[in-house]
């Protein structure tokens, strides 16, 4: 069973063995509304920690997503490319960004787990 953490950012990534599944947490989908756009990185790049990685636009505003953790991209969500709201439905599902095959493990010390990102986001109001 794969690990999730979670960024300041609102980004998650579930870890299971080397490969990282990476999108946006169901607080960020709700935060943006009814998202129309989705823009993930191509299978091949490669993605630094905490760099931006993708863009997901709503019917409110348009934000970044950031790179949890720094790896190869293997496979992106084509079906977001026609069907963005999968992320305001299933944003821990169907919703997911992209995977990748993770570069440092070590990466994920940085991250939160849920407990943590449930008290972050409690504190900030």
């Amino acid at each position: 069973m794969s690990k999730i953490y979670y960024t300041k950012e609102h980004e998650w990534v579930a870890v299971d063995g080397d490969t990282a599944t990476v999108g946006i947490t169901a607080h960020a989908a709700e935060q943006l509304g009814d998202i129309v756009f989705v823009e993930t990185p191509q299978v091949g790049d490669t993605v630094e920690q905490g760099a931006e990685s993708g863009v997901v636009e709503s019917v409110k505003a348009a934000s970044d997503v950031y790179a949890p953790v720094s790896g190869e991209v293997v496979a992106v969500n084509e079906a977001l490319e026609g069907e963005p709201g999968k992320v305001n439905e299933a944003p821990l599902g169907d919703g997911w960004f992209y995977r990748l095959k993770l570069a440092d493990p070590a990466e994920l010390d940085k991250l939160m787990d849920e407990a943590a990102y449930k008290a972050f986001v409690a504190s900030e109001g």
